[in-house]
């Protein structure tokens, strides 16, 4: 380890421990924990894709940059790397064991071939000639011939074949699993309680002699691998093509990134193992990882609700936020407060209703929003089309850089173009992050315009299951700045700091977020040298920039009170040196703890913050991010409280230390605070508590009349 710092892909390994905690966990209900083993897996091979990617590509680089970088030289990295996820793996299968023994205990069991019964068998072979056997095509492997493509997210089987008449020598060949056409997951004809699952790759395996024997084979053994690839890519320089045109030439070229992960069944055939590995060009600086039998868990995160004892908790239903219950419409009740609204607590269809009303009213001129990672069937997106069927002048910046939702917003862009939507695509060499909109109508001669700024995309599914916060305001100076990030997006050749550095509202990126994150944070460090009070609560999804780090270690020498809640990547190492030592912890529960925020105590004025930037070197210099602050004290108090609230769990929350060791936080003889569902019930009450006052203040004006 860096004496000062940890590697940034070190920590991230040590957050998805975090994640397999979850699934380890046997207070956490079953599917949950399925679904967790599911999370784990995605995010491993995202991991691999981008990461790891990144190390090997690094490795020829200079020292300098390396050391400012990673932390810690990639070869290093890569190595602790292969030791950790080796490690993880086996805590894994030993979890997906443990899970499959509690899954009999209420009557679920995961079939392969040798468990199925008369009547099973039966159904098998009927439904593998009606849904799969159009999908399935075995393809033969030879010495003399290359490794035919294999895809980056694909799951394979790996079968060797051997007839009687050649007992010493083994033919081989690879399967697809069509996981895209076909559910992974096939419910067995039940009889009595128990309820039978069949994985599509074991339903495939039980049909193979009879593809097979037509070729005179007659006994085969089938283990699954997969392949994870570089992800990353490069996009051309050609001046006579578009972003748009480049991106999709690039996407198109991710199918030659080289292979940066193996994993295979351990069972698997050792003569097809060391085919495989040699094919595919491996060495031992390559990941090459044993693993159980089942592969791409990522799909279990869907595994099928077939468990009679769970059912879904009352704190997880999402409840309306209280303002949005007096009547009104939205864009009436917005001229008048400011709204927070606190995902996935509060649900999100006043976002949606919001976008609708605007394309609806006939007063409404124009609408201008960021799009980042949309819905598969997008609300937002159909809100805004309908808002340009109605005349509305309508214009969407959209993300096409947006990593693994490429595809998706390139067919987004060519949709909104043809309903006449302007599309923005960016800025040059920079993402565009921020989480905008703005909404402008005319009433005669006056203009009306309202808007708002989330930490989070403007996404109605992830809503469900991301934490995030989203402002709803009509605050003009606000307002204003978002009009500036606009108008800086429609000139992609200007400089952006010619419009963005006069934002006064907006703290944005890259214009001079980091240096107004720096002043509030030398402020805090001011008052605690004087010796008054000096405190700061920073949460974020991840925390690697060396400049703010050194400031937060700086500020804890000087005796700031500092409180971090980082979800993932954390790079700071806490030092005996400080005056005041840095606490922080990190939440892994149920939801996806999205939300940044920024509390800094400023002499008790309590300057707050919610923004789409995460504390990464990525985030404050190479994108385009927006910071907004609360105003309003009943919104300031809020979000506090909400904040105090996770501070205090010690249910879910673990200690981030320089070992990453990943122990929750010690409960002595507390009660229990679980943040999320502590959480769910201070916003619930507080609109029990509203929604009364309105009624009983409706009540009496009805009586008074």
């Amino acid at each position: 380890m860096s004496k000062h710092f940890n590697a940034r892909d070190l920590t991230w390994l040590a957050f998805n421990e975090r994640v397999l905690q979850e699934a380890m966990d046997p207070s956490v209900p079953l599917p949950l924990r399925i679904r967790f083993l599911g999370i784990f897996s995605n995010n491993l091979d995202e991991f691999f894709r981008v990461r790891v990617a990144g190390l090997k590509r690094a490795m020829d680089f200079k020292y300098k940059l390396i050391s400012d970088t990673f932390f810690l030289p990639p070869s290093k990295i890569l190595k602790n790397i292969n030791e950790k996820v080796i490690h993880q793996q086996k805590t894994f299968t030993k979890t997906w064991q443990t899970i499959q023994e509690e899954m009999l205990r209420q009557n679920v069991k995961i079939k392969t071939p040798k468990d199925l019964n008369n009547i099973e068998k039966d159904y098998v072979r009927k439904y593998f000639e009606d849904e799969v056997v159009s999908y399935v095509i075995p393809i033969l492997l030879h010495e003399n011939k290359a490794l035919p493509y294999l895809r980056d997210k694909s799951l394979y089987l790996g079968i060797t074949m051997r007839n009687q008449r050649q007992q010493y020598h083994s033919n081989f060949a690879i399967i697809e699993i069509p996981t895209s056409f076909v559910n992974r997951f096939l419910l067995l004809p039940s009889s009595g309680k128990e309820k039978g699952v069949m994985l599509l790759e074991d339903v495939i395996t039980f049909m193979l002699p009879d593809f097979f024997s037509y070729f005179g084979y007659e006994e085969f053994k089938a283990h699954t691998f997969k392949v994870t690839k570089d992800a990353e890519f490069d996009l051309d320089n050609d001046i006579g093509t578009t972003l748009a045109q480049k991106i999709e030439k690039a996407v198109k070229n991710r199918r030659k990134g080289k292979p940066t992960r193996f994993v295979f069944d351990s069972k698997m055939d050792k003569a097809l193992l060391t085919f495989l590995i040699r094919k595919l060009q491996l060495s031992h600086r390559d990941s090459i990882i044993p693993g159980g039998k089942i592969h791409n868990f990522r799909q279990f995160m869907n595994f099928p609700n077939i468990f009679e004892s769970y059912k879904k908790p009352v704190e997880r239903n999402s409840f309306m936020h209280p303002s949005f219950k007096k009547g009104n419409r939205i864009t009436e009740i917005i001229q008048k407060e400011d709204v927070l609204l606190t995902f996935p607590y509060h649900d999100y269809s006043s976002v949606i209703a919001l976008l609708r009303e605007s394309a609806m009213d006939p007063h409404v001129k124009s609408i201008h929003i960021t799009a980042y990672r949309l819905a598969e069937n997008s609300k937002v997106i159909n809100a805004l089309i309908n808002a340009a069927r109605n005349e509305k002048e309508v214009t969407v910046m959209l993300e096409l850089r947006a990593r693994f939702n490429e595809s998706d917003n390139l067919k987004w862009k060519e949709q909104l173009e043809q309903e006449g939507i302007t599309v923005l695509t960016g800025l040059p060499q920079k993402k565009i992050h921020a989480k905008l909109c703005v909404i402008k109508k005319r009433i005669q001669n006056k203009t009306f315009q309202y808007g708002f700024v989330s930490t989070g995309n403007f996404n109605e599914n992830t809503a469900k299951i991301y934490g995030d916060h989203l402002l709803i305001t009509s605050d003009r100076g606000i307002i204003a700045d978002i009009n500036k990030v606009f108008a800086t997006l429609k000139k992609p050749k200007q400089d952006p700091e010619i419009i963005l550095k006069t934002c006064k509202e907006l703290m944005v990126c890259p214009s001079f977020m980091r240096q107004k994150i720096i002043a509030h944070i030398d402020k805090e460090i001011s008052e605690a040298l004087e010796g008054r009070k000096a405190e700061m609560i920073i949460k974020v999804n991840s925390l690697s920039d060396k400049n703010l780090i050194e400031k937060l270690y700086e500020a804890a020498e000087a005796g700031v009170d500092i409180k971090l809640i980082v979800r993932g990547i954390y790079c700071a190492i806490n030092q005996q040196k400080f005056l005041k030592k840095i606490r922080a912890i990190s939440i892994i529960d149920e939801y996806l703890e999205h939300a940044r925020v920024m509390y800094f105590y400023n002499k008790g004025n309590e300057d707050l913050y919610i923004s789409s930037a995460d504390w990464m070197s990525r985030n404050l210099d190479y994108r385009v991010e927006a910071a907004v602050k609360i105003k309003q004290k009943n919104l300031k108090k809020e979000l506090i409280d909400i904040l105090n609230i996770q501070l205090r769990d010690n249910v879910k929350a673990r200690i981030l230390d320089k070992n990453l060791t990943n122990k929750y936080v010690e409960r002595d003889h507390e009660k229990p605070v679980r943040s999320q569902i502590e959480t769910y019930h201070y916003l619930k009450n507080k609109s029990l508590y509203i929604s009364l006052f309105f009624f009983i203040i409706a009540r009496a004006t009805a009586l008074g009349n």
